[in-house]
């Protein structure tokens, strides 16, 4: 595997911040791909960490006081969607974060950064030795937070599912008069319930698990209902409260755990900055 941020620069396809292809600690495939559910391999969603200037992370050495004068434009994420590489005949939306938001996000359990921490290792486009000790320590950033976390962006994906709000000839309005409800979406209600009953369960994940994926799959080709769905989902609420309760997890992040735990190698940043 090789890192697609790097590649598309030296192809002059993006145009990232100068910093960031030599930076990049941390890269990665996720979405549909990454669940193991995705029958289209031209569209890929792919994210990770860099490490950007040392200023930004420390702006008191530019000489500059947070909430006092002047703010600088501090980075926090670079992002580019529909990058077409007609070489690989794939399209590409990239979104890269600095290491301290992408950090901040994980410690908040947001969904979409826990997949990044737990994506397959066939999914692994780009990694160092700063990478790899983020992910070899991912399970610290778990906490019983991602109930609540998970459960909020299910209920967002279930009010999408059952939305009539299409637009006529879009791919997802056939979808919708095809099965009734957008089964994009309907999937991702399954998924998200039942990653988070991993994470309370077991303190782990793993996003392209057997029994949810091939559910995942059969939901996504129409054989679920909407009402089928739905009543899971209620069934699933209540065993889901359980969990929250009876979980061995911590209740909440911990601000030390991803600086003081992971031994990251001043070398490999110093020569970031």
């Amino acid at each position: 595997m090789s890192s697609r941020v790097q590649e598309c620069k030296q192809k002059n396809l993006i145009n990232p911040p100068k910093f960031l292809p030599d930076n990049l600690m941390y890269e990665v495939l996720t979405g549909s791909a990454a669940y193991g559910v995705s029958s289209n391999t031209s569209d890929m969603d792919i994210c990770g960490f860099c490490i950007p200037p040392k200023t930004d992370v420390f702006p008191h050495l530019a000489g500059h006081i947070q909430g006092l004068g002047k703010q600088i434009q501090r980075f926090n994420q670079w992002q580019m969607h529909h990058i077409e590489d007609s070489d690989r005949c794939v399209s590409y939306d990239f979104c890269i974060y600095g290491i301290v938001r992408f950090f901040q996000l994980c410690m908040e359990n947001n969904p979409n950064m826990v997949d990044v921490l737990f994506v397959p290792e066939r999914c692994i486009l780009h990694n160092t030795i700063v990478g790899q000790l983020v992910r070899e320590n991912r399970k610290m950033f778990l906490h019983k937070g991602s109930y609540h976390k998970f459960k909020g962006y299910s209920y967002s994906q279930l009010h999408k599912m059952s939305s009539k709000k299409t637009e006529p000839g879009s791919k997802r309005h056939e979808i919708r008069n095809k099965y009734g409800m957008d089964t994009k979406f309907a999937y991702h209600v399954y998924r998200l319930v039942g990653e988070v009953e991993q994470i309370l369960r077991e303190g782990d994940l793993t996003l392209d698990r057997e029994d949810r994926r091939e559910v995942m799959k059969a939901i996504r080709r129409g054989e679920w209902t909407e009402e089928r769905l739905s009543t899971y989902f209620e069934q699933k609420e209540k065993h889901l409260e359980d969990l929250y309760h009876s979980s061995d997890l911590q209740y909440g992040p911990s601000l030390i755990i991803p600086w003081a735990n992971i031994p990251f190698p001043l070398a490999t940043i110093g020569r970031c900055w």
